[in-house]
Order: structure tokens, then C-alpha cells, then sequence
């Protein structure tokens, strides 16, 4: 019987997400944009937008 010193995959810690690639502007992370705020407003074409995060780690954007 012969035992491996490496873990099962599903326990290794995942990679961060890859972030697209192309002939666009680099990415804004959400911590950049957020600092340690919890929320922020963005105006865009004369409109004003709160972009959220949630206890869970998710985005919510609301006119």
C-alpha cells in the first residue's frame, strides 16, 4: 500500500479567479473601489448609483 504525502485536491487552496484578458482597460478590483467603505455612489450619465457589499461578500448595485 503506498500513501501520497499531498493532499486530495478539493482540500488544496483554489487560485484566485483569473482575471480576463483582451484588448480592454485592466479590471478595478472591489477592495480598490471600496477601500474600507461599505458602500460608495457612482454617478453615471447623470444618474447616481450606490454599489453595496453584503455581510456575505456579494455586490448589489441600486439606482
Amino acid at each position: 500500500m503506498t500513501t501520497s504525502s499531498a493532499p486530495p485536491a478539493a482540500t488544496q487552496p483554489s487560485e484566485a479567479p483569473a482575471l480576463p484578458s483582451g484588448p480592454f482597460d485592466a479590471p478595478i478590483r472591489s477592495k480598490d473601489l471600496l477601500k474600507d467603505r461599505a458602500c460608495v455612489f457612482i454617478e453615471h450619465e447623470g444618474m447616481l448609483y450606490a454599489l453595496r457589499t453584503t455581510r456575505a461578500g456579494k455586490l448589489i448595485l441600486t439606482k
